[in-house]
């Protein structure tokens, strides 16, 4: 019995060391985990930022995007902190940050990087190309975190050994992003291909990304207008010819009906369950003083009405109008820039004397025609357009090109807050409502503040 049991033993040490040996040639593969790899490709780090930027512009989440709070296009109902400027209680600097800088950036410049290093089996020019366009998406990340704070860090980001990085002024970062687009713009090969599928935004069409280049600086030249009118000028008129042509050129990115890859407005203000948003008196009021047709998409009614919620001010959901349900699917589109939004740059552009081919009524009337005719919501009718346009509250004036072209340039950027918020910012117009926890419109921030953790940590800078 003694005897087997040895026997037993030493069979069971040969098959033992038989199965180690045979399997010392996959060692590697054994011990590799295939689900969660180590190194990701640069196509698909590039499709990650883009959808991880995406996330961020159309968020409604307090503790990440409240910019439709900013531009008045939305209250809240119980928690009014946010409504009230209240930029430090729930760190939202600190995840715009984390948004901006580790989720989308990092993962655009770590796709460059790699995308650089490779060799590509189909040519250089492509390779090019897809470069030329991570950087036009970094420039557009970039120009974002300037509207929000001013001063960012800049050229020292990104190096996760660099703890201390530099910030540097808006206007520097300006500066340098337009001369980044310029050179991205000249590098990029219409006859060549870039990412395909990949592109989340335009499926590698290198000449949709010609004009969001084109659309990007025009963006940023208006912006400038009030500090370096000469820079703002040229920056616009070397880009108008080479933008967006029409509305089937807008940056879009189309949500799907299924997790994870639905539009954060549904995840906010469905999906939760919470009830937390009705649609600001600020917009609604203007909208039915203009009798504008545009309100059944963007509202619902309330006993026969479109009812906004005071603005900065507690209210109850259920008193109010809510937000339209073609805004809350799943499946709504989000939006990097569209041509609506730029046919007002260019009718401010117009307005300002910069030198575009068309006058600031022409480019003004042009942006109302597209939002109301817009597909992304029930289009309307050209009939509608008309009345709209011959109301003498809407109607273009020179005299008051500011008060014209900013507020209907808000009714049009309806859920794209930021953009409303910086406009805003620049011709002061539409006229806010005054929160409960304000004095006047003059307590509106004009930038955010910086995260707390960069206030602590990188004082210096």
């Amino acid at each position: 019995m003694l005897k087997m049991n040895k026997m037993n033993r030493y069979i069971l040490y040969f098959v033992l060391i038989t199965f180690f040996v045979g399997c010392t040639d996959n060692f590697e593969d054994f011990n590799t985990d295939k689900k969660n790899p180590a190194v990701v490709e640069g196509n698909a780090l590039f499709s990650n930022g883009q959808k991880e930027l995406m996330d961020q512009v159309n968020s409604t989440n307090v503790n990440l995007n409240i910019f439709k709070m900013m531009a008045q296009y939305w209250t809240e109902t119980t928690y009014t902190d946010e409504a009230n400027y209240n930029l430090v209680e729930r760190n939202i600097s600190g995840n715009i940050y984390l948004a901006y800088y580790r989720e989308a950036l990092k993962d655009m410049d770590e796709a460059a990087r790699l995308i650089a290093e490779e060799s590509d089996p189909v040519g250089e020019a492509t390779k090019q190309n897809r470069l030329a366009i991570i950087e036009i998406m970094q420039a557009y990340a970039y120009n974002r975190l300037v509207d929000i704070f001013g001063s960012i860090i800049y050229s020292e980001a990104l190096d996760i050994d660099n703890v201390y990085p530099a910030y540097e002024s808006g206007a520097t970062v300006y500066s340098d992003l337009i001369n980044r687009v310029n050179t991205a713009i000249g590098q990029l090969d219409p006859g060549e291909g870039s990412f395909g599928a990949s592109d989340l935004i335009y499926q590698g069409d290198v000449s949709a990304w010609i004009k969001f280049a084109n659309t990007l600086k025009i963006k940023m030249g208006i912006t400038l207008a009030d500090y370096d009118a000469s820079l703002a000028a040229s920056t616009i008129t070397s880009a108008v010819d080479g933008a967006f042509g029409s509305s089937a050129d807008d940056a879009i990115l189309h949500y799907l009906g299924s997790a994870p890859n639905q539009n954060p407005l549904y995840l906010d203000l469905i999906a939760s369950g919470r009830k937390d948003f009705v649609p600001a008196n600020t917009i609604v009021d203007k909208m039915n003083e203009l009798d504008d047709p545009r309100r059944d998409n963007y509202f619902t009614l309330f006993e026969g009405e479109y009812v906004g919620g005071l603005y900065g001010y507690p209210n109850s959901y259920a008193n109010y109008s809510h937000i339209d349900p073609t805004i809350e699917s799943p499946t709504f589109p989000g939006f990097f820039m569209t041509y609506t939004e730029m046919l007002f740059y260019l009718a401010e552009a117009a307005a300002r004397g910069f030198a575009v081919p068309n006058t600031a009524e022409e480019y003004y009337n042009m942006g109302i025609t597209e939002s109301i005719l817009s597909e992304y919501f029930e289009p309307g009718t050209q009939a509608e357009v008309n009345a709209y346009l011959a109301q003498s509250e809407v109607a273009y004036n020179a005299a008051e090109w500011k008060q014209k072209i900013g507020t209907q340039s808000w009714i049009a950027n309806y859920t794209r807050g930021l953009e409303a918020y910086t406009t805003w910012r620049r011709l002061d117009y539409p006229v806010f409502y005054v929160a409960e926890l304000v004095e006047s419109t003059a307590d509106i921030p004009t930038r955010f503040t910086y995260p707390v953790s960069e206030q602590t940590l990188n004082a210096a800078q």
